[in-house]
């Protein structure tokens, strides 16, 4: 496994909730962390059906764009009475003209939960992968999961994404009501970014 030499490291994403979790996981480690969307980088086209397929692309791109090691994270919600949807396209449910609605996206998942009388617990798990590449062609992977279960009303102002509907196994609070402190340690992100420092990270 390689190891993360460098002093610079490119996050490939647009969103700011996701490069604030990342940065904050990497504050340990005297890096320089800077973003896709900083860096004036368009968005490749996520052609792949899974995370890592999707991560690589993100990551690959970046990396060969910058000149610098990147750090792609394909994340997305599976939901066990939708066979694992919506999955891969978690961000795709929430695309509208105006950008990105999750509120939309959470309201569509209940509904069809509902549609299809699931039963209750409607089990849900949070993955990540991340994908760790250099600009020669080289990269890791590192995959977490959060397990839990989907609530209705959706509960909670914080997190982003499908947060406030997802409560995780042995809490009370969803991830939308949690503090930033609360959500971290539990995260599909943090599982994956634990393997992703003990592999390319500590000496």
């Amino acid at each position: 496994m390689r190891r993360f030499d460098g002093s610079k490291l490119v996050i490939a994403t647009h969103n700011a909730g996701k490069l604030r979790e990342i940065s904050a996981l990497l504050a340990p480690f005297d890096v320089e962390v800077t973003s896709a969307g900083e860096l004036g980088l368009e968005e490749p086209e996520e052609t792949e059906a899974t995370f890592i397929g999707n991560a690589r692309i993100k990551a690959h791109f970046a990396a060969k764009k910058s000149g610098l090691p990147a750090l792609a994270d394909d994340s997305g919600i599976e939901v066990d009475a939708l066979d694992g949807r919506p999955g891969v396209y978690t961000a795709d449910w929430a695309e509208t003209p105006n950008g990105r609605d999750f509120a939309m996206a959470m309201s569509r998942v209940w509904e069809e939960c509902e549609a299809m009388g699931a039963p209750e617990p409607r089990v849900a798990r949070f993955r990540a992968t991340l994908c760790l590449a250099w600009p020669d062609g080289h990269d890791e992977i590192f995959e977490g999961a959060a397990e839990g279960r989907l609530v209705w009303p959706m509960r909670g102002e914080n997190g982003f994404g499908f947060d406030p509907m997802f409560l995780p196994d042995g809490h009370n609070q969803t991830f939308g009501e949690m503090t930033p402190e609360q959500k971290g340690p539990l995260t599909h992100r943090t599982a994956a970014f634990e393997k992703l420092v003990a592999g390319c990270f500590e000496s």
